[in-house]
């Protein structure tokens, strides 16, 4: 008959597990300051040159240069503001498609749901021809790529549960269903006139510089709210990573758990997608740099993914637009060589592990 755990044991469990909290918290402020960093650095980086202090103080618009909090308030501002909050957005909604389908290389971009909603934007703008009705036009894109998205994430859980396909199985669906969108919406481009076809390039190549103040404030509630919710849910995802079976003997609806997470990291995805476009494996790279450090806890991996995915898509814009300035590199075309190898890494490695 086996006794429990002896008080030295006790003791020295407890101590592992302060000292593992420790170094979360203080990895999760690294991050933060990381974050403010990369802020105070996009915020210097431009043609026009400022001191720092008088940056700072255009924020608030009360620069001694009237023309410094133009420049602030209106152009550099609204790009930050729209990296932090769309890479926190796609790096959180990573973490979570990760947790939910119990595998590390699910993400918007890996599982096509950032193509569907590609697909959904381009048969708004050239099918429907919705792209010069202004603020109308906005709701119907976003709309469509929501429908685009919600398609991709119906047909892969429907694989899941019908087929009972693998992990490993869901992500080379998501590959195949991303090719199958791609070749969709390059299809209907081919039909499409100059006007909208020099409008859906904005979807193929990313763009951080076409958001208002409007468009920040919707992208930021949407991604506020989901984050509450996912954070909310920390431990469930904590759950999932023993197996269904364990997750439902805790009171887990696990069904139930896996459709409304799904429907929210697509929500998500698509309402960034029609804003900026397509951004790839920032919801990849980013659960992935955390959970290096941290494990699998996602009482630190949420927040933790948040902070990544903001500074990740932030420090790719400041690289876009300094590299070879004054042009502005496309920023999709920057996380993807970010993000490509890292998931060449993570395939070769699985396939190490099953050795």
């Amino acid at each position: 008959m086996s006794s429990g755990p002896s008080p030295l044991e006790n003791k020295q469990l407890d101590s592992d597990y302060r000292r593992n909290q420790e170094r979360s918290i203080l990895f999760l402020t690294a991050l933060l300051l990381f974050l403010i960093l990369t802020v105070l650095l996009s915020l210097c980086a431009g043609s026009y040159d400022t001191p720092i202090a008088e940056l700072i103080r255009g924020i608030a618009g009360k620069a001694t240069d009237d023309k410094i909090n133009i420049i602030v308030r209106n152009n550099r501002m609204l790009r930050i503001l729209t990296a932090i909050i769309a890479g926190a957005g796609l790096g959180v909604s990573g973490c979570v498609l990760q947790a939910i389908l119990r595998n590390p290389l699910a993400s918007a971009s890996t599982l096509g749901v950032s193509q569907g909603a590609s697909f959904g934007a381009a048969f708004a703008i050239i099918v429907l021809n919705v792209g010069a009705m202004g603020g109308l036009g906005n709701v119907a894109i976003s709309l469509c790529a929501f429908v685009g998205s919600m398609a991709v994430a119906f047909i892969i859980l429907g694989l899941s549960k019908i087929r009972q396909i693998s992990p490993e199985g869901v992500v080379l669906a998501g590959v195949a269903i991303s090719a199958m969108f791609t070749g969709a919406t390059t299809l209907i481009q081919y039909f499409a006139n100059e006007i909208q076809l020099a409008t859906m390039v904005f979807w193929t190549f990313g763009d951080l510089g076409s958001t208002n103040w409007t468009d920040i404030s919707l992208m930021g509630c949407v991604v506020l709210v989901v984050s509450v919710y996912y954070f909310l849910h920390r431990r469930d995802y904590n759950a999932l990573l023993n197996g269904s079976e364990t997750a439902a003997s805790l009171g887990i609806n696990v069904r139930r758990l896996t459709l409304i997470n799904m429907i929210l990291c697509c929500f998500t995805a698509s309402t960034i997608v029609s804003y900026i476009g397509l951004i790839s494996f920032i919801g990849l790279v980013a659960p992935h740099i955390v959970r290096l450090v941290l494990g699998n806890n996602h009482v630190y991996l949420v927040p933790g993914s948040i902070l990544a995915g903001a500074a990740l898509l932030l420090l790719g814009d400041l690289f876009s637009r300094t590299v070879i300035s004054p042009v502005i590199l496309p920023i999709g075309a920057i996380t993807s060589f970010l993000g490509g190898p890292l998931f060449l890494y993570l395939l070769f490695e699985g396939g190490k592990k099953e050795c």
